[in-house]
């Protein structure tokens, strides 16, 4: 894959094998966000998991301090007072059975994160086809199917992200935008971290985290020393 001049520059000014401390990589990263665009800033976290096996499935969900930067729009599936609860918390959008043949038919995804009280599962199952592919089905474990409308949604506008194991057992996050202080990415990362090492399956036998990168949406990845982020 051929890679811009500016990616080529950037990848010239670090050690591309060795692995830095935390602080000096999100310094690395930051200097090399120069799209024109607000960059998000991801970490990627090779795990030695086994994601065929249920009990080493990784997932769950962790509120940023300081956000991800993103403006989120929710939808939330729910019926009666908790339709109301849900507009009063700030979704963006919410209703029931009448929004299955939109997303359906009309490919309505104008969404980022899907919300559903326990009793309209049935009703969101329907739709697992189009939302499961793209990440979108509300889950227990991430805390999108609830009865408490109002936390989920206040969490997710106040910046909760999902973390999970992918099909090759790497877990994908972000971490915040280029436009954050060091100290804000700094204090997110250590949030984040928190709950992925939390998460460590009790079954695993060997190396958990096998090598973490932190990386800007344009730019090269930095390697972290993973010895200094297990804990």
């Amino acid at each position: 894959m051929k890679r811009g001049k500016k990616y080529q520059d950037a990848a010239k000014s670090f050690d591309r094998a060795a692995q830095y401390d935390v602080a000096e990589a999100i310094g690395i990263v930051k200097k090399n966000a120069t799209a024109k665009f607000d960059e998000t800033i991801e970490l990627h976290i090779r795990t030695g998991c086994d994601g065929r096996h249920a009990e080493q499935q990784i997932r769950g969900a962790v509120v940023l301090p300081h956000g991800t930067g993103k403006t989120v729009k929710v939808l939330v599936f729910a019926k009666g007072v908790k339709l109301d609860e849900a507009q009063a918390a700030g979704a963006d959008y919410v209703g029931g059975e009448e929004l299955i043949p939109k997303i359906q038919n009309e490919g309505w995804l104008d969404f980022d994160v899907v919300v559903a009280t326990p009793d309209m599962m049935g009703v969101v199952g329907r739709l697992g086809r189009v939302l499961g592919p793209k990440g979108l089905m509300p889950n227990p474990k991430a805390g999108t199917v609830t009865m408490d409308v109002t936390k989920a949604v206040n969490d997710i506008k106040a910046g909760k992200i999902e973390y999970r194991l992918d099909k090759t057992n790497i877990i994908h996050v972000p971490v915040g935008k280029a436009s954050f202080t060091e100290e804000q990415l700094s204090d997110n990362f250590q949030t984040l971290m928190g709950a992925v090492n939390k998460a460590k399956p009790s079954s695993l036998k060997g190396q958990y985290i096998k090598s973490a990168t932190l990386a800007s949406t344009m730019g090269p990845g930095v390697k972290l020393n993973v010895t200094k982020i297990v804990n």
